[in-house]
């Protein structure tokens, strides 16, 4: 079956039965009926109080609800209000967060025109855009914002600026010709999509889609269909969570058991009643899942990751997501638009033909008649202009302004002193724009467009040795000068010129004599060849994807190194052609993506995705919209970039720089090392409590601590170290190590040997605490004793858990927030201990400063031990 732009324009009002005369109003009511109106549905969302409630299913949260209703029930009530306080601040935190990140198909809604107007029963009427439907023939004029899909049924110049559909600015030449081949949408000339914006001509358009029928509502269903990604560290939490609950019931169990036996078995007493020895079961078992589960951890990642997004925003990277954060720190595959990201979105002339030779812009000399003719053509046949430094108009014409300047010119004063006579406009047809001009009391026609057509025309040829007649020789040199230009991804025009004063028209642009050829193209930004650099020293692949023409996104990618030898370049064409499984045979060597649909670019990153990698996508457009929602981390442009695109998007720059994207990922590595270090330290801690507990139990011993002990450790004391540790700079080389695997979880194998032997250390200062305070005679100072000594040992294992180094090869005072965090814990912990108003809220005892004194020795000896070992671990490394 023949597309829209395949169909002759007869064939297209007769498959949409209707006529220049438009639909009678009858029609287009049924019609609406039928088809709905013209607008972009959305998926439903969750209500926020439905999100609120999903943050309480997880395992670890019911199972402090249920150690929050045993408290209740055991007259704990403290505990209990600690507890919940907790849960229900950090499903709120849970909440906010989703709100926040949540995407929406609101901005791509307001590319909709609220009012269209259209030939009805052959009246040119206004409607709702809504209104419009399949078969209207609408009316498009400069200004239009395109409601609906259409084929241009007349054609009067119409010029369409589609870069919110295809990525590239130019404005596109429109024309009712006849399309035979399969092409992609930037070049099917014969249409006009929703969306895009009419700059200039008329035209009258058949419309062959509406609403989710347009070429914007299959990137709204794309977007619809494109799921929320877990980033690998929710992966591995959540892994975490699920494991830690079921031994953290396990354990409860057995030590609710071993309780059970200790209070009617092994060491009854006389006065306790059963229900006694239940409750106190209960509490032990309570007092262990306390210990176990890391209640702030939830808010320790958070509050780390937003620390991330705020020293990323001031180097121009804006976190719209924070769990993107983390994420960055494992990209292994960057997908970058060309246009304005890896280059810098302005057109600037290369190289100039001109006397038979190829010159910069700053060999070009006013002193020779050839080189001035150029000049004055470059200017004078020119609409834009430059304002406040600014370029207004054609990008292409604003770049031969630029060259005039870089020569110490100035354009305003030669079109001040030269007149324009006459004028014919470019247009897609002619493919040229031609003006007259009286110079130096001469009356020239100065001409500039595409080689082919301007060589035809030339009579002539303009030499260092004046005027001759233009040869076959002399154009098959032109036109191998020209090839030269395109293989090297430049865009070309041809400039010439004759003497006459005959009137301008159409029928006279001819007999001109050929002048020169200027090259130009958006150059690659400075600093993108480094960046580059740095992506693949990192072990990420970068690639380029873009709606331009393949040879010059390969002239582009080969000059900031991401096209090498041995790599491929396609097509959106090509890549519809190859099945998954030859992709995927091929997406490694593949580095340059040209003419790319929406449905190419999520296709792109689910290739990659498939292969294990996490994908970073940047884009700008709405066509860019899906793919970027789709990636795990989506990158939007803070300067280009659409409304939509940056709705989808997790991350902004507000540079449009692709270098800014190498920063953020490092910061991203470092975020995601701190989170890590934070999880350490806190697991570790909370590994110390529940050793000596399972220890107490099994040796028949009280309790150590009370939940609400636990409680104050866990939320308190350990918060600040904490996120004082994910406040570390940066080490030395984060680049120059590969990604890490997204599949590696934080249980490893090194670190659980680190929790286990670090959290022993601590539990072992504990106990020797817990006996030093007798906790057959005195329970009260031996529970004091033990959590005075375990919260300070947690608090000096702050300094061990910032950095796998010693603390004197990082220094100290390199983190003041750190040294912080441990002096206000220090005076949290000193203020419980010894104010008196306090020390009945936490359920400690008053001790003496010979206990006090011992407390401090005990708690710093595993810090002692941890910092012993790094440092001979350094020694040893700096040997090698």
């Amino acid at each position: 079956m023949n597309l829209w732009y395949q169909m002759t324009k007869d064939a297209v009002l007769k498959k949409l039965n209707v006529n220049t005369d438009g639909l009678s109003k009858e029609k287009a009511k049924e019609l609406l009926e039928i088809n709905g109106e013209n607008v972009l549905q959305e998926t439903k969302k969750k209500t926020a109080f439905q999100v609120f409630l999903s943050q309480f299913a997880d395992l670890l949260v019911i199972i402090l609800i249920i150690a929050a209703i045993i408290s209740l029930v055991s007259g704990n009530l403290e505990s209990t209000i600690v507890i919940f306080a907790v849960i229900i601040l950090n499903a709120i935190l849970g909440t906010a967060q989703h709100i926040k990140a949540e995407k929406s198909l609101e901005s791509l809604k307001s590319l909709s025109s609220p009012n269209a107007k259209v030939i009805r029963n052959g009246m040119k009427i206004e409607i709702p855009s809504k209104d419009v439907v399949e078969g209207d023939i609408i009316v498009l004029e400069a200004g239009d914002l395109v409601v609906a899909d259409g084929r241009i049924i007349n054609n009067y110049s119409l010029q369409v600026n589609e870069s919110s559909l295809t990525g590239e600015s130019t404005n596109v030449d429109k024309s009712e010709d006849v399309i035979d081949a399969e092409v992609p949408l930037a070049d099917r000339k014969n249409m006009v999509y929703s969306g895009s914006l009419v700059t200039y001509g008329r035209a009258l358009v058949a419309v062959t889609g509406t609403g989710m029928n347009t070429e914007i509502g299959k990137i709204a269903a794309l977007m619809n269909a494109a799921k929320e990604k877990k980033t690998p560290l929710q992966k591995s939490l959540d892994n975490f969570s699920k494991k830690l609950a079921i031994i953290i019931i396990a354990v409860c169990v057995v030590v609710f058991g071993l309780s059970m036996f200790n209070g009617f078995v092994r060491t009854p007493s006389a006065d306790a009643t059963t229900y006694d020895v239940i409750m106190n079961s209960l509490l032990f078992a309570v007092a262990l899942a306390v210990a176990a589960i890391p209640e702030a951890l939830g808010s320790i990642v958070t509050i780390v990751q937003a620390m991330g997004t705020q020293k990323m925003a001031k180097e121009n990277a804006v976190i719209k997501d924070l769990k993107a954060v983390e994420s960055l720190g494992c990209v292994s595959v960057i997908c970058s638009d060309k246009t304005g990201t890896l280059t810098q979105n302005k057109m600037t002339v290369q190289q100039v033909y001109v006397n038979d030779e190829v010159l910069v812009e700053d060999q070009l000399d006013t002193k020779i008649t050839n080189h001035n003719l150029i000049l004055h053509n470059m200017v004078l046949n020119n609409d834009s202009s430059i304002v406040d430094g600014k370029g207004i108009g054609d990008p292409t014409e604003y770049a031969l302004l630029e060259t005039y300047r870089h020569l110490g010119l100035n354009e305003n004063s030669l079109r001040a002193n030269t007149k324009r006579l006459e004028e014919l406009p470019f247009d897609s047809d002619r493919k040229m724009m031609s003006t007259k001009f009286n110079i130096d009391n001469k009356v020239y026609v100065l001409t500039k467009g595409a080689l082919d057509v301007i060589l035809d025309r030339c009579i002539s040829i303009a030499t260092a040795l004046g005027e001759r007649p233009i040869t076959e020789e002399d154009k098959k040199t032109i036109l191998k000068k020209n090839q030269t230009f395109s293989e090297n991804g430049l865009r070309v025009l041809a400039f010439a010129y004759k003497n006459s004063d005959e009137p301008l028209t159409i029928e006279s642009e001819k007999d001109f004599t050929f002048l020169g050829l200027v090259s130009m193209i958006d150059p690659p930004r400075e600093e993108s060849k480094q960046a580059v650099e740095d992506a693949i020293r990192a072990g990420i692949k970068p690639i380029m994807i873009t709606g331009d023409h393949k040879i010059t996104a390969t002239a582009i990618a080969k000059q900031i190194g991401i096209f090498r030898d041995g790599d491929l370049a396609l097509t959106g064409l090509e890549l519809d052609a190859l099945t998954d499984d030859e992709l995927d045979d091929t997406i490694e060597r593949i580095s340059v993506y040209a003419r790319v649909s929406p449905e190419n670019k999520i296709r792109i990153v689910e290739a990659w995705q498939r292969k294990g990698n996490i994908v970073s996508m940047t884009g700008d457009g709405v066509n860019d919209a899906p793919a970027l929602k789709k990636a795990d981390i989506g990158v939007a442009m803070g300067i280009t970039g659409t409304e939509v695109s940056k709705d989808a998007a997790s991350m902004i720059l507000q540079d449009d720089n692709f270098a800014t994207i190498i920063k953020a990922v490092a910061n991203g590595r470092n975020v995601y090392r701190n989170i890590k270090n934070s999880v350490l330290f806190l697991l570790s801690g909370n590994m110390a409590g529940i050793l000596a507990v399972i220890y107490c139990s099994l040796m028949a011993l009280p309790a150590p601590f009370e939940a609400v002990h636990l409680l104050f450790i866990n939320l308190l004391t350990d918060s600040l170290p904490a996120i004082a540790i994910g406040m570390e700079s940066p080490e030395k080389g984060l680049l120059n190590q590969k990604p890490r695997d997204p599949n590696e979880g934080i249980l490893t194998k090194n670190f659980i040997t680190q929790m286990f032997s670090q959290g022993a250390l601590i539990a072992v200062v504990t106990m020797i605490a817990f006996y030093l305070g007798n906790p057959h005679t005195t329970p009260g100072i031996a529970t004091t004793m033990a959590f005075a000594t375990m919260t300070m040992a947690r608090l000096f294992h702050g300094f061990n858990c910032r950095s796998k180094h010693s603390i004197f090869k990082i220094g100290l005072m390199s983190n003041m927030y750190s040294l912080a965090a441990f002096l206000v814990g220090m005076l949290l912990l000193v203020t419980v201990l010894f104010v008196p108003v306090i020390q009945g809220w936490f359920a400690v005892e008053t001790i003496t400063a010979t206990q006090f004194g011992f407390i401090c020795l005990l708690a710093f000896i595993p810090t002692a031990i941890i910092q012993i070992i790094k440092g001979i671990s350094d020694l040893v490394n700096r040997k090698k």
